[in-house]
């Protein structure tokens, strides 16, 4: 998979990348993306709400 940021959100995440480097170990930008992306799909309520109403077979 590939995916395209705007410049801005691209220089946000090298900046998050250089102080996480800079703090614990060192870090490649790009190797944030997936945990980032994971974290956030865990912390939406309706996206775990609608996975697990699914699992149950009761999508809407």
């Amino acid at each position: 998979m590939t995916i395209a940021l705007p410049e801005p959100l691209k220089d946000e995440l090298e900046r998050y990348a250089a102080e996480y480097s800079r703090l614990y170990e060192p870090v490649e930008a790009a190797a944030l993306i997936p945990h980032m992306l994971e974290a956030f799909m865990r912390s939406d309520r309706g996206y775990r709400s609608r996975k697990a109403q699914a699992a149950r077979g009761q999508v809407r």
